[in-house]
């Protein structure tokens, strides 16, 4: 079986901030660096540590918001920015812009899955996910049928 999806536009803002989300689940271990840093306080008793601790995170944090604002304003990536409708089955994601153009994507690329209250979201990489709500799933059946393949596929628990 194949489900096939209405047609989805994932909104740059939507990306920015799911992929901040990401980056930082993955590297939260950057916070004790700067944690670290703060608690040269204790060693010479000046707030220049706290605050350049806190600098550090800050510029750490919006180094990632600059990349992936870069990214949504690179020419080479406008496509994963058009409205694209899915077909989903046990060998593949087909992510298609329209009927003639089409990009598959094999399972063994997803890294994992997400899911949220709202949506899907396989990650492939710190800066590269697909977005699948469940609104673009035409009926229940297909929603639970993804759910029924990511489960086989060991991303999800039962």
């Amino acid at each position: 079986m194949i489900v096939k999806t209405k047609k989805y536009k994932l909104e740059a803002g939507t990306y920015i901030k799911m992929g901040l989300v990401n980056v930082l689940k993955q590297q939260w271990w950057v916070i004790l660096i700067a944690v670290a840093i703060a608690c040269g306080y204790f060693w010479i008793a000046s707030w220049w540590w706290i605050s350049m601790a806190i600098l550090a995170y800050i510029l750490y944090v919006l180094f990632w918001v600059i990349q992936f604002t870069g990214v949504t304003q690179m020419e080479q990536n406008k496509v994963m920015f058009e409205k694209m409708a899915y077909e989903i089955d046990s060998r593949q994601i087909l992510m298609k812009i329209n009927t003639k153009q089409g990009m598959p994507v094999n399972w063994n690329m997803i890294k994992s899955v997400q899911l949220t209250k709202d949506a899907f979201v396989l990650v492939m990489s710190k800066a590269q996910f697909i977005h699948l709500p469940f609104k673009i799933f035409n009926s229940d059946n297909d929603k639970k049928f993804v759910e029924t393949i990511l489960k086989r596929k060991g991303y999800i628990g039962e």
